[in-house]
């Protein structure tokens, strides 16, 4: 399964040789680059302990290695609203 936009994932040297120290990235976007079978860019943030993005980063890694913390919340149905009346003042002539 792909990493969708909002998902947190742990990301570590089982995604990539460049992750000695482990991080946690929020996901912005997963691009459609081509890459090596397997092998994502990722668009996103690194997050420190509490959460709070500390730095925008783009990584290159592998699916298999990733670990989903929190997934993003599914997205809500869009609704449509309906036109609304518009008041017309009745206009005196006279």
């Amino acid at each position: 399964m792909l990493p969708r936009s909002g998902d947190v994932l742990h990301v570590t040297r089982a995604a990539s040789v460049q992750f000695l120290r482990p991080i946690m990235f929020r996901v912005i976007r997963v691009h459609d680059w081509p890459t090596y079978d397997g092998w994502l860019w990722l668009d996103g943030y690194e997050l420190n302990a509490t959460g709070d993005a500390i730095n925008r980063r783009s990584i290159f890694v592998q699916r298999a290695g990733l670990r989903q913390l929190c997934a993003a919340p599914e997205p809500r149905p869009h609704t449509v609203r309906a036109r609304r009346q518009v008041a017309r003042t009745p206009v005196r002539v006279g």
